[in-house]
């Protein structure tokens, strides 16, 4: 498996939910509790445009982790630095090169991809449920995520406020592979937005 393909399919997946984005959707909840559907697309670009930088440059300042700028094409800026990371690591053999990813510390760059289309999957979910459209990820790139997900650890010492994820949320032995990624992500699946 060349994870470069997989990552530059869930780019394109977590696309076809942006896509779907309309302007008055742009401020309505979404999953992740500090973020609007505008936040949150925000939060992809820069993370995006980060990885890119780092995977160039071995490391990207703080600025360019936090700095995307949505404009008012949200699609738009997300295809452009989407683009920006299949293009950053199109060089060959370098996948076990260091990157650093951002206060995570450094890792080589099959990791960081990893890490990557794992962010695509569960924020094409995030975003799919605030807007309320549909969302079937590909079995392969669920497989990849949930694989990485259960060796994340669950302590208070790396989840929750200021954290990438929050504390995992329990699911049913017997749920979906999505909605058990889900849950080890700090999820709730069965969540509905206020709005509804």
């Amino acid at each position: 498996m060349d994870i470069r393909d997989l990552d530059r399919r869930a780019g394109a997946v977590l696309g076809e939910v942006v896509m779907q984005v309309r302007t008055e959707q742009l401020w309505f909840p979404t999953p992740c509790p500090d973020w609007t559907v505008r936040g949150l697309l925000r939060h992809v670009v820069s993370q995006n445009e980060g990885l890119a930088a780092a995977a160039q440059n071995g490391s990207a300042s703080f600025r360019t982790w936090n700095g995307g700028r949505l404009a008012d094409n949200p699609a738009g800026a997300y295809r452009r630095s989407n683009v920006r990371v299949a293009d950053a690591f199109a060089d060959g053999g370098a996948l076990d090169r260091l990157v650093e990813v951002r206060e995570f510390g450094s890792f080589p760059r099959r990791i960081a991809l990893t890490f990557h289309q794992l962010d695509c999957v569960v924020h094409a979910w995030d975003l799919a449920r605030a807007i309320d459209v549909p969302y079937n990820p590909p079995p392969d790139m669920l497989e990849l995520a949930l694989t990485l997900a259960r060796r994340i650890p669950d302590t208070d010492a790396n989840r929750g406020p200021g954290y990438a994820f929050e504390r995992g949320v329990k699911v049913s032995g017997t749920s979906s592979d999505l909605d058990q990624l889900l849950g080890l992500l700090g999820r709730n699946p069965d969540w509905v937005s206020p709005l509804d």
